[in-house]
């Protein structure tokens, strides 16, 4: 997963660099890994000695049964707190439509190269369109990856020269995931307010208008899979987000009590993780955590993470309902300057982000 801007005005430019998935076609086992790719760091922190772990489980479907609400929404709370990631299960986005997009995903980034440049980014600071992010200096160590990102919401924003038209289904089947997903937020909205103790109606106004992004990656086998990385350790700048594994390939890992852990999902589910802002508001209660994409030695892995912001006005800082009497762990800022500051800086692990600098 990667961290991604909501509104693209937010964004800030990045330089061009090769095309990832050309060069791991060239590659062989007797051909070494240009050096701006070789991360020494990749295995220098601790790693939990498992080989995968299942991220917890919340049930839409029960969350939102009079039944099982309560209970559900405790462990929502819960598993906020404690983990920040979660796979939701009976989120009812569309099976067909889900596996619409992956297969629309797929077949684009298996296009040839001079296809999929056609909706290249134009580096007017918005990143929408084919490419890489936060390249910023000659010199500095690249991610393993590529990544096409496109505003969603809202539909204003969008600048349809960027969404491709072969396949064609993509472009419908983008805007009715990003449909679908509005409802699946504005119901984690809910009831991530009411376990704060915040009203429902303060998070809606908050989050008004569905703000979002979406960012298709494709991370590249790779023979020594060991020395590179697909995204560098970072936060998410944003309220949460919602991946969808496209293929079955694994590689997310988060840093949880000082080591990297490889996490997994089912098939079905979909993956959300609290991101910067959400910290903020809650005063620390819901913390963001680091995570990082893994690269595997046969196989690509694709994904799609939907970022969802708040609204463009925002002044961000601790709600004073979560505060009350209590210490304010965080100082304000803009939301665009805070994005501003956030998307001109290369990734360097959220020890050195932007969200640090804010804490009290």
């Amino acid at each position: 997963m990667a961290t991604g801007q909501v509104h693209s005005q937010c964004a800030g430019y990045t330089l061009s660099v090769p095309n990832v998935q050309s060069l791991a076609t060239s590659l062989d086992k007797s051909t070494q890994i240009p050096e701006r790719y070789v991360r020494p760091e990749a295995n220098v922190d601790p790693i939990a000695p498992t080989n995968q772990i299942e991220l917890p489980v919340i049930d839409l479907a029960k969350l939102t049964d009079p039944e099982f609400s309560k209970e559900e929404a405790a462990k929502l709370h819960l598993t906020c707190q404690e983990w920040s990631f979660f796979q939701l299960l009976n989120h009812g986005v569309p099976e067909e439509l889900i596996e619409g997009l992956k297969a629309d995903t797929v077949e684009f980034f298996n296009k040839p190269l001079e296809e999929k440049m056609v909706y290249k980014q134009d580096n007017d600071g918005t990143l929408q369109g084919y490419g890489q992010a936060f390249v910023f200096d000659e010199e500095q160590k690249l991610d393993w990856s590529d990544l096409f990102y496109v505003m969603t919401r809202p539909v204003a924003l969008r600048n349809m020269k960027f969404w491709p038209k072969s396949p064609s289904t993509f472009r419908d089947n983008i805007d009715r995931y990003s449909l679908e997903l509005t409802k699946v937020a504005s119901c984690l909205w809910h009831y991530i307010a009411t376990n704060l103790g915040v009203a429902a109606e303060v998070f809606a106004q908050l989050f008004k208008d569905h703000p979002q992004g979406m960012r298709f990656n494709y991370y590249p086998p790779c023979p020594e899979a060991d020395k590179v990385i697909g995204i560098s350790p970072h936060s998410d700048g944003t309220g949460f987000s919602i991946l969808l594994q496209i293929n079955d390939v694994q590689g997310l890992q988060i840093r949880k009590d000082g080591e990297w852990i490889a996490v997994s999902a089912s098939p079905n589910a979909l993956i959300v993780n609290m991101g910067d802002i959400t910290e903020i508001l809650s005063n620390g209660i819901y913390k963001s955590k680091e995570h990082r994409a893994m690269i595997n030695t046969q196989n690509p892995r694709l994904s799609l993470v939907a970022f969802h912001g708040p609204d463009d006005s925002l002044m961000l800082q601790p709600l004073p309902e979560v505060v009350g009497d209590g210490k304010l762990n965080y100082g304000s800022m803009r939301y665009q300057e805070f994005m501003k500051a956030a998307f001109n800086k290369k990734l360097e692990g959220k020890e050195k982000s932007i969200l640090e600098k804010l804490k009290l």
